[in-house]
């Protein structure tokens, strides 16, 4: 059965994390606010015992549930940051129609699991999980991750590098969700400063990311110092359609 949750109350020790906003102007600004976190897991002890962690560190368990199917009957419409999610749940459902489930809600999945099939792993994070968490890591460990996950960040762990190195050309897929949204929006045509502003994020923030998703073609042997290249890459990762789209990849091609 699914559990929803208020918001923290008064009494509860405020953790948060930044929040890029935008203004009526279109510049960014600053807010903080709890980490909104959703738990998806077939044993109740489990979900309790991560829901639990959460509230000790001033997260917002928004809802707990035992399937995916009875995450999103449930959900409601509310927002939620960052999906704990256990690799194997006992309804039958494949790992990747569990991670786009909770995908589809507009939230990160974090997977929290025994982690000791490396074809699972891979599969989830081809999928587009943000990590992967051993359900034998200290709590502290856990609650990292899910912070990490929440800014929007891949959770580059030993777990992560394992499923890696067990496939070199699977490591196309590990892009963060802002990195694959910078991506997408830059090469499919957009100055930077466009894409920036179109995501809410500042012009030297996008440039950082930018830098970093060069950075992270270049370590997996797939360098790409232009514009072109880029669209290349972004088109062979399935972060945008084929070439015939009409995109002039030379338009502010830096």
């Amino acid at each position: 059965m699914a559990t929803r949750f208020q918001g923290p109350g008064p009494s509860e020790r405020e953790v948060t994390v930044p929040a890029e906003s935008t203004t009526t102007t279109g510049t960014t600004g600053l807010t903080t606010r709890p980490v909104r976190v959703a738990i998806v897991d077939d044993h109740e002890s489990v979900r309790l015992g991560i829901q639990a962690a959460c509230q000790n560190e001033g997260f917002e368990v928004v809802l707990t549930a035992a399937s995916v199917p009875e995450y999103i009957a449930n959900l409601e419409g509310r927002e939620v940051d960052v999906v704990v999610l256990d690799l194997s749940l006992g309804d039958g459902s494949t790992v990747t129609e569990n991670v786009k489930g909770v995908q589809g809600t507009g939230s990160a999945v974090l997977v929290h699991s025994i982690a000791d099939r490396v074809a699972n792993v891979r599969e989830a994070l081809a999928a587009g999980a943000a990590g992967v968490i051993p359900k034998s890591s200290a709590t502290k460990t856990v609650m990292a991750a899910v912070a990490t996950v929440a800014r929007g960040d891949v959770l580059n762990n030993l777990e992560w590098a394992s499923a890696i190195d067990a496939d070199r050309d699977f490591a196309k897929a590990q892009l963060g969700r802002r990195e694959r949204e910078i991506l997408h929006l830059y090469a499919s045509g957009l100055p930077l400063k466009l894409a920036a502003q179109q995501l809410g994020i500042g012009y030297s923030t996008a440039r950082e990311y930018l830098d970093r998703i060069r950075v992270k073609y270049v370590e997996v042997g797939r360098p790409a110092p232009t514009k072109v290249d880029l669209l290349r890459r972004a088109v062979e990762d399935g972060i945008l359609p084929g070439l015939d789209s009409g995109i002039d990849p030379d338009v502010d091609g830096r």
